[in-house]
């Protein structure tokens, strides 16, 4: 029996559900609903059409955009005047009800002696043609020499069947994509992105090969990277599914973090109010005299030893020195007097421990805590053949004893961002692939569209990411922005994303505006996105559905570039389930 006439086995016991109808082109095809399928949901469900093209049996499968009800008789204002007065006429009403359906085609499968591989629709099916619904065994048949490769996040948009989706790695060979892209999820807070970008690292964790990294602003994904202790609403244990994939996973907080530049010590000082207390008030002169004592200490002292009560000495001894001061203030003058007198007056014990050493612990190296350059040449070593994921806690919640705020998580953000890129292109000029994804969360704080005033840092790490957007992939490297919106996002970035996912809360104002432009504008595949619903009206949090549209080569059914929609799984069992997952608590 050949493959062809075994799936036509299976579609003889699936559910007709309409025919083609008129008009249809090669991209959308109109559908006459039959009358036993008019009564039961079909918008969201995946069908399937078999046709002939070149001698050839082909099967074109998309998803049931809109399903509209004509009737001829009761538009006829005759009609629609003893409609008013009967509400109903035997004769017509529901008799002569017709309806249509529009199907977006998002792939072709042709039946060849070598199995079932991609076509497109190059002619249009005659009317009449029959039309399938599309369950688990015809998925199973049609995608058969693709199993292996095959990864589940959910159904087919309000239906039943599973949604056959691929993640392959960024490496050459047979699951890989033989270069890296780029992802984008995108949805309003409670949307499922979260979860939804943790069931995607559990896909890209399948392959030892592959190096992940996920810095983490809000501490999201490091709380779900404790063994047996998972959060949020689906509880989603990434620790353990990953351990279980055998594949090693680690958290660095900040205190794990060690900051290895001396520019770093420069900024991050100038931050604090080390010189504000010793008088120095404007920026200019603070940036200064940053830059003039850093400058000298570099060469009596080394930068973990920043800590010590014996750097710090040095450095208050350069700061009664007058050719620092000299250098600071070129002409004598009251401010240069205030400054002399406030090194003076000051309390150096003071000022070492509430000043100096929360912003020299960062610096600061020992067993436990790694430079920022050994952690990623560590993490995206070639030479080693289960490549670990690695989650950077960059939150405030584990800062204790550490200067810190949104502008020194800025500067730490760029360093990892500048020492992913310099591995990237140091692997590039050596003929080598990094093979790596990098997961930024709440990428619109830190690339957005327009920047606030005065913030320097947030325009240094925004122009990193759009640069890394721009050149990373022919490095082996790619990115996975996770957004609450679109429109605050920097357009270049949502230029360069290859794979897109977006969820319930975008369909209003500026927000639906770019996402109109981002997909296309597909008419019919923005009234389905439409309906989605907000998970958090639901009666339970059981029945919660967190429904995504996706664009991009996501999917073997998604090869025509047409959006897929579906519903995530909102239980841990039924993703651990569908994908043969097992936890290792």
């Amino acid at each position: 029996m050949n493959n062809h006439t075994k799936l036509d086995e299976i579609l003889a016991t699936t559910e007709r559900i309409s025919v083609v109808g008129s008009p249809s082109t090669t991209t959308q095809l109109a559908l006459d609903i039959m009358g036993a399928a008019v009564g039961r949901k079909l918008v969201g469900e995946l069908a399937i059409l078999p046709f002939s093209q070149d001698g050839a049996a082909h099967y074109a499968l998309g998803q049931i955009t809109e399903v509209k009800l004509r009737n001829i008789w009761h538009e006829d204002p005759t009609m629609r005047s003893l409609i008013r007065q009967r509400g109903k006429v035997d004769a017509i009403s529901e008799r002569q009800d017709t309806h249509q359906g529009e199907m977006i085609v998002s792939a072709v499968f042709a039946a060849t002696p070598k199995g079932y591989e991609p076509s497109i629709l190059g002619t249009v099916p005659a009317t009449g043609s029959n039309i399938h619904l599309v369950n688990d065994d015809v998925l199973s048949e049609v995608l058969s020499p693709y199993r292996n490769q095959l990864f589940y996040l959910g159904n087919v948009y309000g239906s039943k069947p599973k949604l056959p989706l691929w993640f392959k790695h960024f490496a050459a060979g047979p699951d890989g994509a033989g270069e890296a892209y780029h992802l984008g999820i995108f949805g309003k807070t409670g949307s499922g992105k979260s979860v939804l970008a943790k069931m995607i690292l559990a896909a890209y964790a399948r392959y030892p090969g592959m190096a992940l990294l996920v810095i983490d602003p809000q501490g999201e994904f490091a709380k779900d990277m404790k063994r047996g202790k998972a959060t949020g609403e689906l509880a989603l244990p990434l620790a353990d599914i990953i351990g279980g994939l055998g594949k090693p996973n680690y958290v660095f907080t900040v205190q794990r973090l060690v900051l290895d530049r001396w520019e770093l010590f420069q900024e991050i000082l100038g931050e604090s109010d080390f010189f504000r207390q010793l008088q120095i008030m404007t920026k200019d002169k603070t940036d200064l005299a940053c830059d003039q004592l850093t400058a000298a200490l570099r060469k009596k002292v080394t930068l973990t030893s920043l800590h010590t009560r014996d750097a710090f000495d040095k450095a208050w001894e350069l700061l009664g020195d007058d050719k620092l001061r000299n250098k600071i203030y070129a002409k004598e003058g009251a401010a240069a007097e205030r400054f002399a007198e406030a090194v003076q007056e000051a309390n150096p014990d003071e000022l070492f421990t509430s000043v100096w050493v929360p912003v020299a612990n960062l610096f600061k190296e020992d067993k436990e805590r790694r430079t920022v350059e050994k952690a990623l040449q560590w993490l995206f070593d070639l030479n080693n053949t289960n490549r670990p994921m690695l989650v950077v806690d960059v939150s405030r919640e584990n800062t204790t004893g550490l200067f810190w705020n949104e502008r020194i998580q800025g500067l730490v953000i760029k360093r990892l961002l500048d020492g992913v890129n310099t591995v990237a292109e140091g692997m590039f000029k050596d003929g080598k692939s990094l093979n790596a994804l990098v997961v930024i969360d709440e990428a619109h704080r830190l690339a957005p569209r327009a920047l606030p005033e005065d913030d320097d840092t947030l325009s240094r790490v925004r122009g990193v990411l759009i640069d890394a957007a721009r050149t990373t992939r022919k490095y082996g490297l790619g990115w996975m922005f996770i957004s609450q919106t679109l429109s605050s996002l920097h357009p270049e970035i949502l230029q360069q994303l290859r794979i897109s996912f977006f969820g319930f809360g975008l369909a209003l104002g500026t927000e639906f505006q770019a996402l109109n432009q981002l997909v296309g504008g597909k008419g019919r595949a923005m009234d389905l996105y439409q309906l989605f619903r907000d998970p958090h009206s639901a009666f339970d949090t059981a029945s919660r559905q967190y429904s995504f549209m996706t664009i991009g080569p996501v999917s073997p059914l998604s090869f025509a570039g047409t959006p897929l929609f579906l519903n995530v799984f909102n239980t841990v069992q039924a993703f651990m389930k569908e994908n043969g997952l097992s936890a290792d608590g």
